[in-house]
């Protein structure tokens, strides 16, 4: 073939276009084409001095013509015999065998893609991404993204030498979406999208959808196949998909996996050193085990550039972080804690984004995730970008990411972070620095909408998992149906609980008479949302110190009895638990992500003992039904006394829906001890005392009920009965009816009487009372 009969057939705008790198469709330039029953195959290859093809099911080469720079053509008899290889020779005299990633057809289905577009693909990230795939006997990687106002996107990697003209992406229709089929791109090779943006920059991101990324500094994507892992929970699974949340314990052990414990590795610093998720896996379940938490919940394992952002400024959503290993690592360490019995819940964070320059940010040029007005697209104060959920393609990023680890990673649970950020348009925000709703408020209505769907296409899809929110303020039915006007939450984290109770904790126990509504107010609300209780990471960073450092008192034993009471309190209060890692040993220095717990605490027996305590708390409160039972109901709960601020005194009963599972709660948050007091009792018959943080075993006072008691008819608190008890200083302590029980009804005054016995019997509790109250002195 002559080549001015090639030249005519060339179409040289498009040759021009791909000369200069700015075409959205080299498929209709490169390749192979029929013409006439002939086939025209045309080729793009930067420095090569000539090329040949041959069919994969022949021996003929075919040589080239050069018709322009690095651009070569062919016209061959017949239609294509079946792929074909291109055979370059470059200058330096070296040579590359490759199939052209050209003759192969559009590999992403346009009917998934538009589903995309609108908004209802929940498996989009099996199509955009990387996909190790193999097409007509060819194995190589097919690759995907969304770039809708981009100029031309190309894939590049150490396979093309990180040249954009090699790889330059077919866009699809009006999707938006960008696709090409690379042969011999395996699993393990780091790959970007070269992206020319409108606008002319040309930026290198990475892939949004990637499913492995690697460790920081570096950020490129990694291709990765996650189906060949061999789950085993299928059990674990189906037990969890009959369960009823509302009517099980939940005690949960929030977990930030690079500081939980590092590796000591000669030459390196500790802020460098991570243990693989296969290392973690055995240690991290046998602790959780021996301490009879129920569920972890790790701080976000997505991928993310900076340590100090703890995981909450995502780059890779559907990444597990490389500084703990592979995906396939992960969904071991996901597999061995359900082989255990341990639910896990990530955390996740669909509320905002950061501005690094090869993540989501102005992907394609324009504010393709984000808001284009900051006044919506920004956090001022964080320096973070705002998802702009109108954008049908932005809420199934979302939406799918949720499912994404639900499904193919079998989490448990999502809890979603920073919601109230989400919910308002003002959130963090000054006068000036945001726009009001249609309606001139303040309310996300795009957001609450995203939030709705998400929940039901959660719970329709995820055999069990949880929805939990973080959600600081008061926006009604976070946790009610999204049918009515509920965002569809399985739980909400009780943030008002959390900031009262603390804010009680830490005053001098003098002043606590005074400010005795943060101890009670919260059983106002307790039935508004299905809670959990939280004593979280936030807690215990920024300056605020950790829990043993909060509480008041001028020796350690009264500080760490403080800490004892406000645990047991917080287990015994309705709804869920959460506890952050260092602080069920009452660690003292305030957490850090660049160094591990202070393990060596336990060398010391006080924070041996208050381990003990918080290990014993757990047992009791997956054990005790009454704690769980109906934790999402009023008929769970129902004071004893809550009007003794004079004394930092209140009680409490907890039911189950058998009448023998009540239990007794009676709390003092003063450093007087009691060597007998009073307290109305709900029925006749016999109590055990079986939980005091005073007891000796967690390094108490030992002012313990070692004795069953019997009630007397002796009216107390509006009730017949009442038994006298011992109390230590700063002590709670727990009870149960022992033996068959006679219901009595009680007598409900306006203001229950409360009456103190003081010792006058027992000459040995009474010097105990009287030694208690010296040491606390």
């Amino acid at each position: 073939m002559k080549k001015d009969t090639l030249y005519n057939l060339m179409n040289w705008a498009d040759i021009e276009g791909i000369q200069y790198a700015d075409l959205s469709c080299p498929r209709c330039t490169l390749g192979p084409c029929e013409i006439k029953g002939k086939t025209l195959i045309q080729v793009y290859v930067p420095d090569a001095v000539s090329v040949s093809v041959r069919y994969e099911n022949g021996k003929k080469m075919y040589d080239m013509e050069k018709m322009d720079e690095n651009f070569f053509a062919i016209l061959i008899p017949g239609k294509p015999k079946s792929v074909y290889r291109v055979i370059a020779e470059y200058e330096d005299g070296t040579t590359e065998s490759y199939y052209d990633p050209y003759q192969f057809d559009n590999v992403l289905p346009l009917e998934e893609l538009e589903k995309f577009n609108a908004g209802v693909n929940e498996e989009v990230y099996r199509y955009l991404g990387a996909h190790v795939r193999t097409i007509d006997g060819v194995e190589g990687t097919a690759f995907g993204v969304w770039a809708p106002f981009a100029e031309r996107v190309s894939v590049v990697g150490d396979f093309n030498h990180w040249d954009g003209r090699r790889h330059m992406m077919n866009k699809i229709d009006d999707t938006g979406v960008f696709e090409l089929f690379i042969p011999g791109v395996q699993a393990g090779e780091l790959y970007k999208y070269e992206i020319l943006q409108y606008g002319g920059n040309v930026v290198l991101k990475a892939d949004p959808y990637a499913f492995a990324a690697q460790k920081r500094p570096d950020n490129a994507s990694v291709v990765a196949d996650i189906g060949s892992f061999s789950w085993n929970d299928e059990k674990w699974l189906k037990k969890r998909e009959k369960q009823d949340l509302s009517q099980m314990p939940l005690s949960i052990y929030e977990v930030h996996l690079g500081s939980w414990k590092k590796p000591v590795i000669e030459g390196m610093e500790q802020m460098e050193c991570f243990y693989n998720y296969r290392e973690l896996a055995p240690m991290l379940a046998a602790y959780v085990q021996d301490m009879h938490y129920t569920h972890i919940e790790l701080m976000p394992v997505m991928e993310h550039p900076f340590d100090g952002s703890w995981g909450y400024q995502v780059t890779g959503y559907y990444a597990p972080t490389a500084r703990y290993g592979t995906p396939e690592d992960f969904a071991y360490f996901m597999n061995y804690m359900h082989e255990k019995g341990i639910g896990v819940i990530l955390d996740w964070v669909p509320a905002h984004f950061p501005k690094d320059e090869f993540g989501l940010a102005k992907f394609d040029g324009t504010c393709l995730y984000e808001h284009q007005d900051p006044r919506q697209g920004e956090h001022p104060h964080w320096g973070t970008l705002i998802y702009n959920y109108a954008r049908p393609e932005v809420q199934n990023f979302l939406t799918a990411n949720a499912l994404f680890w639900a499904e193919q990673y079998h989490a448990d649970g999502i809890r979603m972070d920073a919601v109230a950020s989400m919910l308002y348009l003002d959130y963090g925000k000054n006068d000036g620095e945001w726009i009001a709703n249609m309606y001139g408020g303040n309310e996300n209505l795009d957001a609450v909408d995203f939030l709705k769907q998400l929940s039901k296409t959660f719970k329709k899809r995820t055999r069990g998992s949880l929805l939990i929110a973080e959600e600081s303020t008061a926006w009604p039915f976070v946790t009610g149906d999204p049918d009515k006007d509920g965002l569809g939450f399985d739980l909400k984290w009780n943030m008002g609980w959390m900031n009262d109770f603390t804010s009680y904790m830490q005053c001098d126990p003098y002043f606590r008479k005074n400010n005795y509504h943060l101890l009670t107010f919260s059983m106002i609300y307790a039935y508004s949302e299905n809670f959990v209780l939280v004593l979280s990471h936030d807690e215990v960073v920024h300056g605020k110190g950790s829990m043993i450092e909060k509480m008041p008192g001028t020796s350690d034993d009264i500080r760490f009895a403080n800490l004892r009471a406000a645990y047991c309190f917080m287990f015994m209060h309705p709804g869920k638990k959460l506890l952050f890692m260092g602080q069920d040993f009452a660690q003292y220095r305030e957490w850090s992500e660049e160094r591990a717990l202070d393990w060596e605490s336990l060398d010391t027996e006080k924070h041996v003992h208050t381990q003990d305590f918080v290990r014993e708390l757990n047992k009791i409160y997956v054990n005790e039904p009454a704690l769980y039972e109906l934790d999402e109901s009023p008929d769970g709960f129902e004071w004893i006394n809550n009007t003794t601020n004079e004394t930092s005194i209140c009680a409490f009963i907890r039911k189950g829906k058998k009448t023998e599972d009540t239990l007794l709660v009676f709390c003092n948050f003063d450093t007087v001890p009691h060597a007998s007091y009073k307290f109305g009792v709900p029925f006749p018959g016999k109590y055990k005392e079986i939980l005091n943080s005073d007891n000796d075993l967690y390094g108490g006072y030992g002012m313990v009920n070692t004795r069953i008691l019997t009630a007397a008819e002796d009216e107390c608190d509006g009730r017949e009965y009442s038994i006298h008890i011992k109390m230590g200083p700063v002590s709670v302590s727990v009870w149960k009816p022992e033996g068959p029980i006679e219901a009595v009804k009680s007598k409900k005054p306006e203001k229950p009487e409360q009456t103190e016995v003081l010792p006058e019997k027992e000459a040995k509790d009474k010097k105990k009372s009287e030694h208690a109250a010296k040491k606390v002195s």
